[in-house]
């Protein structure tokens, strides 16, 4: 299948502050949690950047940066300034995921506006207060299905999906790119209706050909300043 559009990298990167950070005097957080907000809003300048909270959410991730970009060297540049800040030299990355922006095999004449969409292009979140992400793996034997047969399940996937129209999917694709298949982000401000599309999504056959889906991760989207400051906590 060809490829004409432009053609995006997708980074999802979630960071974990090292409990030393607490135990810093309310200056020296604060100083250096406002460097790295000064770096992502640099960075957003040349590449889109959306941050999310997830403290309360897991135990194992604070925050974490959607980052969407042509420039493969703007991401790596990106993660080296933020390291380099003096937040950033506490924090750990437990996960990080890049995939690529790609054209859907199974939507071809297929359209529904805020779901599938093309996969192609640049990702444009919507900015709804929730984003839920994870990596995501096909079985083997769906590969070996016919293509009738696979646009035959995906057509009842879409289906179900056009049921909850206050959900709206990005796929990105990670191919020879990172160890999972696809990352899939899900923008919405009712929880709970995502909650009831997978449920209900588990009842069709695409489902049966799932090897992988998590681990999941329900994100609050937040300005940088708004989520640091959080971190920084008050001059005790």
């Amino acid at each position: 299948m060809t490829q004409n559009a432009q053609r995006y990298y997708v980074k999802y990167s979630f960071y974990k502050l090292d409990p030393a950070w607490r135990r810093l005097s309310h200056a020296e957080k604060a100083e250096g949690a406002e460097a790295l907000a000064t770096t992502v809003d640099q960075f957003s300048d040349e590449m889109l950047v959306r941050s999310y909270n997830l403290q309360g959410m897991r135990g194992d991730a604070d925050f974490m940066f959607w980052q969407v970009t042509t420039d493969l060297d703007a991401i790596q540049a990106f993660a080296v300034q933020l390291a380099d800040t003096g937040m950033g030299r506490y924090l750990g990355t437990p996960y990080s995921y890049l995939a690529m922006t790609r054209r859907s095999p199974y939507v071809v004449s297929h359209r529904h506006e805020g779901q599938e969409g093309t996969g192609a292009g640049p990702l444009r979140p919507k900015g709804a207060k929730y984003l839920i992400v994870y990596p995501f793996w096909k079985t083997r034997p769906w590969y070996r299905l016919s293509a009738e047969e696979r646009q035959r399940m995906m057509n009842v996937h879409f289906e179900v999906g056009h049921k909850y129209p206050t959900v709206k999917i990005n796929t990105a694709y990670s191919f020879g790119l990172d160890d999972q298949e696809f990352m899939v982000s899900f923008e919405t401000e009712r929880p709970e209706d995502f909650l009831d599309l997978v449920m209900e999504l588990r009842d069709t056959d695409a489902s049966l050909y799932t090897l992988r889906d998590t681990p999941i991760f329900t994100c609050v989207s937040m300005d940088v300043k708004e989520i640091v400051a959080g971190l920084v906590g008050g001059a005790g």
